[in-house]
């Protein structure tokens, strides 16, 4: 399974109106919290651990005391009749030394925790660090800029001036891996550090199929032309909000020719040392991205393909 992605829970999405019904959840002995601070999830147990890690639900009462009055909450969905719910305690100063919380547990970056946790929980846990930010950074009406307003249990801001509603997004992102002959196209962003080359990618743009993006964005930054696109899967990715539309292209010719803005380096990798990456070796001083990552799974699904 692709990491973010299979989450188990029913989402609920009739019951989030019904404030009332809400509310009686989120008082509910039986229903869970998930604190973030800062985006970072709360986790069992301690820092130190490298693993396996478990999501730190814990029960009503603890977390809202580290809350500012304010802050974001979203209902996650039910497991059975048991509610979970993910609440932003960034107003605390050090929640996992002080005050409910302490000894409890500790906060982690949601990238380092998802290569630690059952598949289960990252798909929840990058759900609600997807909502948080979203809240985070919604706090004021696009359209006249006052404030606006938690509403439906956390999947909408309604504004206090002009009652506009706004809804959290997914932003469309194609992810591909570019083939010609036995070899597969790989590039080296500039923000990547040195050895570590991955699939192109880029957001789909308004009035595009993910076809033609794929195809743009191939050429824009490799120079490489493609013919047909083959989907292959997609993975939900919380940083902050995107769904990653994973694809294969077909180049119609071994050229390249790098862009320079969006890419350091681009060159195509042998099968074989495609392989040989994949299970964590080490070629040429050379890196794939660890596989919480559709690309790591690109890659795979490619190399191995008899």
């Amino acid at each position: 399974m692709i990491p973010f992605s299979g989450n188990p829970l029913n989402r609920a999405s009739e019951k989030r109106p019904d404030s009332d019904w809400v509310a009686a959840k989120r008082r509910d002995p039986s229903s869970l919290i998930l604190p973030l601070w800062r985006l970072q999830p709360f986790l069992l147990g301690s820092e130190k651990s490298r693993g396996p890690l478990e999501a730190g639900f814990l029960m009503p009462g603890l977390a809202e005391q580290l809350a500012a009055d304010d802050a974001p909450w979203v209902l996650l969905g039910l497991e059975g009749e048991r509610a979970l719910f993910a609440l932003d305690i960034s107003a605390a100063k050090d929640p996992a030394n002080e005050g409910a919380l302490a000894g409890l547990g500790h906060f982690r970056d949601m990238r380092a925790a998802a290569m630690l946790l059952p598949d289960k929980d990252t798909a929840i846990l990058g759900q609600a660090k997807a909502l948080i930010d979203w809240h985070q950074r919604n706090g004021f009406c696009p359209r006249c800029g006052s404030r606006t307003a938690l509403a439906d249990a956390g999947y909408k801001r309604v504004c206090s001036n002009c009652n506009a509603e706004h809804f959290p997004r997914t932003d469309p992102v194609v992810i591909m891996l570019a083939t010609f002959g036995d070899s597969c196209l790989v590039g080296r962003g500039k923000q990547f550090p040195p050895g570590m080359f991955s699939a192109l990618a880029g957001f789909i743009e308004p009035g595009e199929t993910i076809e033609e993006a794929v195809r743009r964005e191939l050429f824009e930054e490799a120079g490489v032309r493609t013919g047909a696109v083959h989907y292959y899967a997609t993975q939900p990715w919380p940083f902050p909000s995107s769904l990653m539309i994973g694809c294969f292209a077909e180049a119609t010719g071994p050229e390249i020719n790098v862009d320079g803005n969006e890419l350091a380096e681009a060159f195509w990798l042998e099968r074989t040392k495609a392989r040989a990456l994949i299970g964590g070796e080490r070629v040429d001083g050379l890196w794939v991205p660890p596989s919480i990552a559709i690309a790591h799974h690109l890659i795979k699904a490619w190399a191995n393909k008899d």
